[in-house]
């Protein structure tokens, strides 16, 4: 039973990784546009948006899920 639900466990966290790796991708692709069209690399108010959705689906600890997210996804601001 434990074997089994680690096993799930494992093809859950490759499904994330893979997920966030292709949300990584298409922010690259609108940080790119943003640039391109003399913007800022970081849409403040949206990121604000992205924390409050996780926050409010998954607590507290949802907003440090969210920023760390951020991170990967559009580096260091």
């Amino acid at each position: 039973m434990i074997t089994g639900a680690r096993e799930r466990i494992d093809a859950l966290d490759d499904r994330i990784i893979g997920l966030i790796q292709e949300r990584a991708a298409v922010s690259a692709v609108i940080q790119e546009a943003r640039i391109s069209s003399g913007g800022r690399r970081v849409n403040l108010s949206r990121e604000m948006e992205v924390l409050g959705r996780y926050r409010e689906a998954l607590g507290k600890p949802g907003t440090a899920l969210a920023m760390t997210m951020l991170e990967l996804c559009r580096g260091r601001i």
